[in-house]
Order: structure tokens, then sequence, then C-alpha cells
């Protein structure tokens, strides 16, 4: 868990290496990480798709209510939920087979996180991906 390699492999190089990342609590306010940090992947190459059933549309794309009603499988599934729903957001990911977990910095679950990897998921917890793709230096 939150191996450079990990870090560096889900991130990518776009646009050489297009990415789509499934935001879990995007939100419309762009006051919060949770809208400004998608905005930035954004503006950085990546295709954002919102999940969270209380938002139509944010980013300029259409927000789905859980990650089976994607329309696309997503490389990264980035949650900016509670510790206590990542339980549930794994077994959903484990269900659908998708294979990259990133949880934002300050959201950890442990017992989740290890849930995951012995499902084949590979984990970031506890790190900001707006950060990490700053200090990778793919800014």
């Amino acid at each position: 868990m939150n191996s450079p390699e990990v870090i560096h492999a889900m991130l990518g190089h776009p646009p050489r290496d297009p990415r789509t990342i499934a935001v879990i609590g995007l939100s419309a306010n762009p006051d919060k990480p949770s809208h400004y940090v998608p905005a930035y992947m954004q503006h950085h190459g990546y295709r954002i798709l919102p999940v969270n059933p209380l938002v139509e549309e944010v980013l300029g794309e259409r927000s789905y209510p859980t990650l089976a009603d994607l329309p696309s499988r997503p490389d990264v599934v980035n949650v900016f939920r509670l510790p206590k729903f990542i339980p549930a957001i794994v077994e959903e990911m484990l269900e659908l087979g998708f294979k990259n977990l990133w949880v934002q910095q300050g959201i950890v679950h442990q017992e989740a996180a290890q849930r995951a990897e012995a499902g084949g998921i590979w984990v970031v917890m506890d790190r900001c991906i707006m950060v990490e793709h700053r200090f990778a230096g793919l800014a």
C-alpha cells in the first residue's frame, strides 16, 4: 500500500496514457477538496466520472449514483467519503473487478485496505491524488 510504484502506475502519463478516474463523493461546491482536487486532475488530462447520487452533473460530466452505474470502467476509483463507507466501496469494486483504489488524505480504513489488497486491488490510502500528481512531476 502507498508504494511509489503503485502511485506512479495509477497516475499514468496523460495524455499519452489516458486515465479515467471515478470520484466517489465528488462535490459541486468548488470550495471543497472533493471538487477542486478532481478539477485539477481533469485540467491535467484525466477524465473524471463523478459518483454522487445527490449531484446530477459536475465538472461538465454526468454524475452517477454508484460505481455499477458508470458507463465505462475507470482506471482508478478515488474516494472522498468517510472511513465507514470504505468497506462497502471495496466490496463493490471487488464485484465489478475494478483494480485501483485511491482513498484521499485523512481517510483511513486499514481493514478495508487489507480486504482490497487480498482481492487483487492496488490501494493508495491517506494520500492526496493532486499532491502526489504534483510530486511525481506530472503537472
